[in-house]
């Protein structure tokens, strides 16, 4: 059977409808537009809703905060203290994240106002930073800034050689010291980089000696027992024109059992107290009527099993060099000690004073006997153990001859 053919008239009619039908279409998906439009582009050409404006909406509209970063980004040689804030007009900082280029967050806080930020302390030196900061105007719309700035590379630094030992237990007068490598003469921004803090909690202040040396100390000795933390944050900070310290550390030591000695010069004894209580009194002999120990409160820096004293490096010339000292325990830098004395007759201690200066107890030869006098003091003391002298005939010890802060008064340890 053929197919049935359609004539040629009713083919044209069958186009025609076509034809209309794909009008149609294009014209239902061109949303009506005007005859100019070419089609092709979702209906660029077609007519907008009445308020709009080209490429924007009422829910797009810029925020009309406004971010400032100082220094501007790309800076270099920015100072490491005062130079950083980060502003908002017309709006408030809702973050501001500042980073070093390890990664490490450096501390600062929003003002009350959101208006600005700035940094808790001293930035580093020759490192670079980046700032990422927002703020939000009024509707809550977000203006955000990014930028990146170096830091200046000094000419040279400082550091601080700190006493105790981070870790260390000490007795209760152990002061904290810092001596500087170099001069600082900018001690309020060197004093204000360092902070000691106390568990149970007490104020502690600092005294400065000469310009390279800075000492730290409560109104009264530790409570045995006190954590005390030394937080330096040194790093970036300008200690002397051009001059930056390189430390951010903190030092942790623990303040032990209390014990306190006097020595009394006249009397030729020595009264130990552990914890407010006599525990003995051991019989001593001091420095000689032409050399007399020094008064006043000294802490022990330095132990020694056995050590060698020589009279040239204390201005004693040739007068003695004992090169197997027992016992020594160091009270001032000039060359106090407390020590043993196997070399003397016995039956001067408790009843002359004999040394060039220090305080003798009955020893023997090497350190080896534990039952000596002196044997027992050395193993019953520790570093930031006090020994108060009284009575003898020379002045008080000068506070920085050694860590002997403690016979400057609070009022002139603060002044």
């Amino acid at each position: 059977m053929k197919p049935i053919q359609a004539a040629p008239g009713a083919r044209q009619t069958l186009l025609a409808l076509a034809l209309g039908a794909v009008l149609l279409m294009t014209t239902a998906c061109g949303g009506g537009g005007s005859g100019t439009n070419s089609g092709g582009t979702g209906g660029t050409g077609g007519a907008k809703p009445a308020g709009a404006q080209a490429g924007t909406s009422a829910d797009t509209k810029a925020s009309a905060a406004v971010v400032t970063i100082t220094p501007k980004d790309g800076a270099n040689n920015v100072a490491t203290n005062g130079a950083l804030k980060v502003t908002a007009a017309s709006g408030k900082l809702s973050s501001v994240i500042v980073k070093d280029d390890k990664g490490t967050a450096v501390k600062g806080d929003i003002a009350a106002d959101g208006a600005s930020w700035t940094p808790d302390g001293h930035l580093g030196t020759s490192t670079k930073y980046t700032v990422d900061a927002i703020a939000k105007d009024n509707d809550g719309r977000e203006s955000a800034k990014h930028a990146v700035f170096t830091t200046i590379t000094p000419k040279d630094s400082f550091v601080g050689f700190y006493t105790p030992e981070d870790g260390q237990t000490v007795g209760v007068g152990m002061e904290v010291s810092l001596n500087f490598n170099r001069a600082i003469t900018d001690k309020k921004a060197v004093e204000a980089a360092v902070q000691v803090t106390a568990s149970p909690s007490v104020p502690v202040k600092g005294h400065w000696y000469g310009n390279q040396r800075l000492d730290l100390r409560p109104e009264k000795y530790w409570a045995a027992g006190t954590k005390v933390t030394l937080s330096l944050r040194l790093d970036g900070v300008e200690g002397a024109p051009g001059v930056y310290g390189k430390q951010s550390k903190d030092v942790k030591f623990t303040v032990g059992r209390s014990q306190v000695s006097v020595v009394d010069a006249a009397k030729h004894t020595m009264t130990v107290s552990r914890n407010g209580s006599v525990i003995r009194t051991i019989p001593i002999s001091a420095g000689a009527p032409a050399n007399p120990t020094y008064n006043g409160k000294m802490v022990m820096t330095e132990k020694y099993d056995v050590t060698r004293m020589n009279g040239d490096t204390v201005g004693f010339g040739g007068e003695y060099d004992i090169k197997d000292v027992p016992h020594a325990i160091r009270l001032t830098n000039s060359g106090t000690f407390i020590h043993g004395n196997y070399w003397a007759a016995k039956s001067i201690f408790g009843n002359s004073n004999t040394s060039h200066g220090c305080v003798g107890l009955s020893d023997t030869r090497g350190a080896g006997d534990p039952s000596t006098p002196a044997a027992w003091f050395y193993n019953q003391s520790m570093v930031g153990d006090v020994v108060q002298v009284v009575n003898s005939k020379d002045k008080t010890v000068q506070w920085y001859n050694g860590l002997n802060g403690w016979n400057l008064s609070w009022s002139e340890w603060t002044s």
